[in-house]
């Protein structure tokens, strides 16, 4: 396929790049060439990949297996430019690896009783083994898998584990361009800040371009992370912005406003920690109080 093809079906809205082949669309699950099937949950919100280059014994020898040698096929440079194209999923990833190192394996996060080493774990299955990562979303048998693989994981080297997040994804799907945009940014923003607050620190001033982009996230598909949310509207605003966006249609309607990194938080299930405004009546503020939101 020599130029991008956008392909939509229901609320998944797709693009195939340049080299990453055509886009077959079905309900939930998305074939790419080179990868096998993709599990996307919501418009944008991708959670994990089957490879087609998955092997028997691969997520074993190269992610869940007592092997200590250090990753193997190292991003690009420009896998780490948070400056090209929005690619701000590089900066979080860099800056989360960062805080491993500095916390170590046993720190808290705001996943509890998750620690730092059972969030690094989850990571690097996400993106690197390819037959259990789709278990992060699927419930059952797959789901079970999942979690055994993560077990195992985590008994791994703590100091691998942050190596392995550090060097990036290996070449395939996660290192396509909306791909990274969208669900890679919003699983290292909201991870980072997993361990940030869970660990005294408070918000951060991001820079006007990551704003820009974590509000277009969180635009994307608002409905999806608030569907558990009954008897109410929402409407989400970019606090100090005219820029808002209904997430969920109802009467009454309450509204959530906050930076966008904050209003991404409160959408991935982070109550507690996002610092944000619940304004209007007091029996939605009470519904929204009352939802549980995030995947």
């Amino acid at each position: 396929m020599r130029a991008s093809q956008r392909i939509t079906a229901g609320e998944c809205d797709l693009v195939a790049e340049p080299g990453q082949g055509p886009l077959v669309v079905a309900d939930e699950v998305v074939a790419v060439a080179g990868v096998a099937a993709v599990v996307v949950v919501g418009s944008g919100f991708v959670v994990a990949a089957v490879a087609a280059h998955y092997r028997p014994g691969d997520a074993d020898r190269g992610v869940g297996g007592s092997s200590s040698r250090e990753p193997r096929n190292l991003p690009p440079a420009w896998l780490h430019s948070g400056d090209m194209a929005g690619f701000f999923d590089a900066v979080e990833r860099a800056q989360l690896s960062d805080l491993f190192d500095e916390l170590g394996p046993q720190a808290q996060t705001l996943l509890a009783p998750w620690t730092t080493r059972d969030l690094a774990a989850h990571l690097v299955l996400r993106e690197r083994d390819y037959l259990a990562g789709p278990g992060l979303v699927l419930p059952g048998g797959w789901g079970r898998l999942a979690e055994r693989r993560r077990r195992a994981l985590a008994l791994r080297d703590f100091t691998w584990l942050t190596a392995t997040i550090r060097s990036g994804p290996p070449p395939g799907f996660f290192r396509i361009g909306w791909v990274r945009r969208v669900p890679n940014l919003n699983e290292f923003f909201v991870h980072h800040e997993d361990v940030r607050r869970a660990n005294g620190r408070g918000p951060r001033t991001s820079e006007h371009a990551l704003d820009v982009a974590l509000w277009r996230n969180v635009s994307r598909a608002p409905w999806f992370l608030a569907r558990r949310l009954h008897g109410a509207g929402l409407e989400l605003q970019w606090a100090g912005t005219a820029q808002a966006v209904r997430a969920r249609r109802g009467e009454p309607t309450a509204r959530i406003a906050g930076p966008p990194g904050e209003l991404l938080l409160y959408l991935f299930g982070r109550q507690s920690a996002a610092q944000v405004e619940v304004s209007g009546p007091d029996a939605a503020i009470e519904a929204v109080r009352r939802a549980r939101f995030g995947m």
